[in-house]
C-alpha cells in the first residue's frame, strides 16, 4: 500500500505518533547519495516544531551522523551503529560494548582474510589497520567518518560497540559469518559491501527501546523507516513500520506501506497533523 492510501484511512494512528525514527542508507540516502536532499532538514524542523520528535537510525557512527544532518544537528536524535549507542540532544542514552575475546576473535577473523578490511567502532571514532591504504582515505572522503588508523587494531584500548567487515566487491558469504559467530553476536547485512556485527542483544529496535523507555514514549507512538535486513526488529517495534521503494522483500512484509521517499512522506506527515 502507498503511504497516501494508508496515511488516508489510519488518521488515528497517525496522530498517536510522537517520534519517527529513520534508516539512513537506503532509505533517506536513497541509490548511493552522500549527502541529504537540501529539504529534508526543513521538512524534518517543521515537524519538530509541530511537537514530533526525530531520531537518525543508521549504522554509521554519532560524529558521522551530525554532519550529515548538521542544519539541525542539535535538535534531533541519534540512534548509532544499529543500536549500540544514542544520543538525545548531546546526552549518551545507551551504550553497549562487545565482550573483549570475542572482539578479539572477530578481528583476527576479519584480518585474516583476503579482500576484507576491518572497521573497530568506538564512540566517536573508527579504528582500522588498513590492508590496503585507500581505505582509510575511503571511510573519511566518501563514508565521511572519523577514522584512526592504528598498528595494531588487536591493541586498540576503547572496547568495540561495533566490528564491521568491508569487501569492496560486496559480502560474498554472510554465512560464513553466522556460522561462526551468530550465537555469540548480531551479525547483519549493513549494506552490499558491508557485514555488522554488535553484541549479541543489540539491534535498532534493542537501541529504539532503550531511547523510548527514557524519553517516556510507547512503542505504538512511533513510525519508523527502513529498507535492509539491519532495520526489521526497529520496524517490527514501532505502531508504524514504512519502507521506501526498493526495500527488501521481507522489510517489505513487515511495513505497513511504502513511500517513493521519505521526504515526500514528512511532507505529507505535516499536512495532516
Amino acid at each position: 500500500m502507498n503511504a497516501k492510501e494508508w496515511l488516508d484511512t489510519h488518521a488515528d494512528a497517525l496522530r498517536r505518533v510522537k517520534l519517527i525514527a529513520s534508516d539512513l542508507d537506503g532509505t533517506l540516502l536513497q541509490y548511493g547519495a552522500r549527502n541529504l536532499h537540501p529539504e529534508t532538514c526543513g521538512l524534518i524542523s517543521k515537524l519538530m516544531d509541530k511537537g514530533l520528535l526525530f531520531f537518525a537510525a543508521s549504522g554509521r557512527q554519532y560524529t558521522n551522523l551530525q554532519r550529515l544532518f548538521w542544519p539541525i544537528h542539535e535538535r534531533i536524535g541519534y540512534l548509532c551503529e544499529n543500536g549500540a549507542v544514542s544520543f538525545w540532544q548531546g546526552e549518551m542514552l545507551s551504550h553497549e560494548v562487545m565482550e573483549a575475546q570475542l572482539a578479539r576473535e572477530l578481528i583476527s577473523t576479519g584480518m585474516a582474510r583476503e579482500n576484507t578490511e576491518v572497521l573497530v567502532s568506538g564512540v566517536m571514532v573508527g579504528y582500522v589497520q588498513p590492508q590496503k591504504p585507500a581505505f582509510a582515505d575511503y571511510m573519511r572522503q566518501v563514508v565521511g567518518c572519523d577514522i584512526e588508523v592504528v598498528p595494531d587494531l588487536l591493541q586498540v584500548a576503547e572496547p568495540s560497540i561495533k566490528i564491521s567487515f568491508h569487501e569492496p566487491g560486496g559480502i560474498k558469504d554472510e554465512g560464513f559469518w553466522q556460522a561462526a559467530f551468530g550465537d555469540r553476536c548480531t551479525v547483519v547485512s549493513g549494506g552490499p559491501v558491508w557485514l555488522d556485527t554488535m553484541p549479541a542483544h543489540v539491534n535498532k529496535g534493542f537501541g529504539l527501546t532503550r531511547i523510548l523507555e527514557r524519553l517516556g514514549i510507547a512503542p505504538d507512538e512511533c513510525l519508523a523507516l527502513g529498507d535492509n535486513d539491519n532495520d526489521l526488529e526497529m520496524l517490527r517495534l514501532v505502531g508504524v513500520p514504512a519502507t521506501v521503494t526498493g526495500g527488501k522483500p521481507l522489510v517489505r512484509e513487515t511495513c505497513a506501506f511504502e513511500t517513493d521517499t521519505v521526504e515526500a512522506l514528512l511532507e505529507q506527515i505535516g499536512g495532516m497533523i
